[in-house]
């Protein structure tokens, strides 16, 4: 009805010119666009609350944790306040290394005889 028609009004406007482009589907109604962009949005908002309680949680924890060192560290200093205990350094152990092989311009390494070269990649000499 409306399909390729002159959207119209007044000759200055700036739809004078432009022509409706609209085509009738059966069976569909206002409601069925109206709950899919509620549906979206509802979905939308549900990853957002996600997004929010995980940032939350993540923020307890880094703050139970702060507080957790916080009161260790309190403790810490009342001990040593109260037995007036000296800070033992932290023992930084040596373990024996194994040397590395020298490679002296491969004098020392196992070398492969020619024969056994040969049959495996199925050269001749």
């Amino acid at each position: 009805m409306l399909n390729g028609e002159q959207i119209g009004g007044k000759k200055r406007s700036s739809f004078y010119y432009d022509l409706w482009n609209i085509k009738y589907l059966s069976k569909f109604k206002w409601d069925d666009l109206t709950e899919e962009i509620a549906m979206k949005n509802a979905t939308r908002e549900q990853k957002l609350a996600m997004e929010l309680s995980a940032a939350k949680r993540e923020r307890d924890f880094y703050l139970s944790k702060v507080d957790q060192s916080k009161t260790l560290s309190k403790i810490g200093e009342r001990l040593k306040k109260k037995k007036k205990i000296e800070m033992v350094p932290k023992v930084v152990r040596q373990f024996p290394q194994k040397k590395p092989v020298s490679n002296d311009n491969g004098e020392n390494r196992a070398q492969l005889s020619k024969d056994i070269l040969a049959g495996v990649f199925g050269g001749s000499s």
